[in-house]
């Protein structure tokens, strides 16, 4: 079987997605930055009645604090509303598309009910390449004299 059909016929539950992690629209800024900081993670899901309908990560949170935004607000006004998605059932050829197409380094992961339950991130789907893969990722002939697009120093 090559890289192709591996791409197509196995589920992003090969690629070691992360568990979800869930909070509602109307918890404070403040408390979710502590969930992250606590599970060590780089995105948080927000859900209301147990249906996705945002995504909270670590770039939403530089973006906060350079701008000096309000802590105590909820999440609610500075999630990314209904993030891209995948279901658990969805090829990683299909979540890597997803990916790739607006630079994306997570996406949710979704049961048919539309429920999150996970979260697939660019490590694992890298982690999931290697191990399919090692010989394409190990054998690369190492650079050498590489090309700088500028000049180093001063």
């Amino acid at each position: 079987m090559d890289i192709a059909d591996n791409l197509r016929t196995e589920t992003v539950r090969h690629a070691g997605p992360l568990a979800a992690v869930c909070v509602e629209p109307d918890t404070p800024v403040r408390r979710v930055l502590e969930v992250l900081a606590e599970l060590g993670r780089g995105a948080v899901l927000i859900a209301r009645q147990g249906r996705l309908v945002g995504i909270f990560t670590e770039r939403d949170a530089l973006k906060l604090m350079a701008s000096g935004g309000e802590m105590d607000g909820p999440i609610e006004g500075l999630m990314t509303r209904d993030p891209v998605s995948v279901e658990q059932s969805d090829s990683i050829g299909t979540a890597i598309g997803r990916m790739s197409a607006r630079g994306y380094r997570r996406l949710p992961i979704l049961d048919e009910a539309g429920r999150p339950v996970g979260l697939l991130d660019a490590a694992g789907v890298i982690h999931w390449l290697v191990q399919h893969f090692p010989s394409a990722v190990y054998n690369l002939p190492p650079v050498t004299n590489p090309a700088t697009q500028e000049r180093e120093g001063p």
